[in-house]
């Protein structure tokens, strides 16, 4: 057994202690069935933006691909329009890096937060196109036209591409984009979003093929008190000054999945999300080598811009 020094001793067991308080007094006080945050046994291979690496992001054909590929999960991300329509966008504005503008000219990178969807018509907005304009840094993606389709839409081209084609219809993980910054001026408050959200999924009856993800506590914390049966993802950037802990206090609650950068993850991070009951899943892993070795530390999937490397 792999020897460890008494500081590190002290940590382990301190951090692992202060998990299960927090593992404990939410399975005493959450609505949600104990077996509802265990970990499945099946690897989750998540196509990040539907399949960003090889296909336009959060697009339908990107999310077709995915299918193609043996994905079980179609990650993406979802903003407001000015009309209430609920649509796939990773940021709020149209990125200067995809977009085409409806006379055919691009965006320049210092006007295109002056291209905020939530002050746009979705009828608007679709005569964009986010597709013909290869993303650079990501040279494999095909050229094809796009733009960026309603949430309503993707659920129904995905149930009925794998009816079609017989496949298994694969969970959606659906980012909530909100930030305390921008709270009115380029998405609602999370509780408006969360709830036009549900009242969305729930019209589809898509609330078992659904995980809600985010990097704002906010909305988790709102879509636990309101809909507690969802599944919650919370979203940990690389950068993150608090530590694991210490995060899951500040959330008041256990996420069905911990969803960090890949470079935080290490075998004692994999224990002690297993210990507390949680998946993890790291996102975007986007070579062979680092998806294996994250596979070996025991990972419960992986969220990739390149689904074909799970094959």
């Amino acid at each position: 057994m792999k020897s460890y020094s008494m500081r590190s001793l002290k940590f382990f067991l301190s951090t692992s202690c202060f998990v299960f308080i927090i593992f404990s007094y939410a399975c005493m006080n959450s609505k949600v069935p104990h077996s509802a945050v265990l970990y499945p046994q099946q690897f989750d291979k998540q196509g990040h933006r539907g399949s960003r690496g090889l296909m336009p992001e959060n697009t339908i054909p990107a999310m077709l691909k995915a299918i193609d590929l043996g994905v079980t999960s179609l990650e993406m991300d979802v903003c407001f329009s000015k009309d209430g329509q609920i649509f796939l966008s990773h940021e709020p504005f149209f990125n200067h890096e995809i977009t085409t503008k409806p006379n055919g000219d691009s965006i320049d990178i210092k006007q295109e937060k002056g291209f905020n969807m939530y002050q746009m018509e979705y009828a608007e907005i679709v005569k964009y196109d986010v597709g013909l304009r290869v993303n650079p840094r990501f040279p494999e993606q095909k050229k094809t036209p796009a733009v960026k389709p309603l949430l309503t839409d993707v659920f129904d081209a995905v149930v009925a591409y794998c009816k079609k084609h017989q496949k298994s219809i694969p969970a959606f993980n659906i980012e909530t984009k909100t930030q305390v910054a921008t709270d009115d001026l380029y998405h609602p408050q999370p509780s408006v979003f969360v709830t036009k959200l549900m009242d969305l999924i729930k019209g589809k009856q898509m609330e078992s093929k659904v995980i809600i993800q985010s990097f704002d506590t906010r909305t988790l914390q709102y879509l636990h008190e309101k809909y507690p049966s969802i599944q919650t993802a919370l979203l940990i950037e690389g950068n993150h000054k608090n530590t694991f802990a210490i995060q899951l206090k500040e959330l008041g609650f256990l996420p069905s999945i911990y969803s960090p950068a890949f470079q935080l993850v290490t075998p004692l991070l994999v224990k002690q999300c297993h210990d507390a009951g949680m998946k993890i899943i790291p996102w975007t892993v986007n070579n062979l080598s680092t998806i294996q070795a994250l596979k070996k530390m025991g990972v419960d999937g992986i969220i990739s811009d390149y689904p074909n490397l799970f094959n």
